[in-house]
């Protein structure tokens, strides 16, 4: 089952999901992580560039969620209000659950919806076992304690495929 921790594609920013990106993969609905995905951990509230991305996608007729694993609801809800966006808090990934209902909630299906975030085995596995697009994004974070560095190096073999599609996808547009 191995198959089910490689992401679609692996991008750099969570910019790169523009709109017309999303709509050219049959994406509606983006669920997307917050902590080191959009935001560090200790950022309590939205940065203007995430705010005009956010501003971008909703413009364009793309849903948002945002979908965390954090476990301080207080920072997650005062975070997707400033944003004026819907989230689940303490979400499970890679369960099944919380992500079923963040889609059904708003009429969407599983080949409409990608989830985005920083994690292989949260993320990218709780998508692959909906059935939702998984985009990868390089961490906000880098590799900054052992912990992170200990957890990216063993995400990094299921990351490399993703790149290397991405950098072709990116030549192709190029041209």
């Amino acid at each position: 089952m191995s198959f089910l921790l490689f992401p679609d594609l692996m991008f750099d920013t969570y910019t790169e999901l523009t709109p017309a990106y999303l709509k050219e993969k049959g994406v509606t609905l983006l669920l997307s992580d917050l902590d080191n995905t959009l935001a560090l951990h200790e950022t309590a509230r939205p940065t203007d560039a995430v705010r005009a991305w956010v501003r971008e996608l909703t413009e364009g007729g793309v849903q948002l969620m945002i979908v965390s694993n954090n476990r301080k609801p207080d920072r997650v809800r005062a975070y997707c209000h400033d944003l004026g966006i819907p989230y689940v808090g303490h979400a499970g990934k890679p369960k099944r659950g919380r992500l079923l209902e963040a889609m059904e909630r708003f009429g969407a299906a599983p080949e409409t919806t990608a989830l985005l975030g920083d994690q292989i085995f949260t993320d990218v596995l709780g998508a692959r076992r909906c059935g939702f697009h998984a985009f990868c994004v390089e961490p906000i974070c880098g590799r900054d304690s052992l912990w992170h560095w200990t957890a990216y190096w063993l995400q990094e073999p299921f990351r490399l495929p993703a790149r290397a599609r991405r950098k072709r996808e990116k030549a192709t547009q190029a041209k």
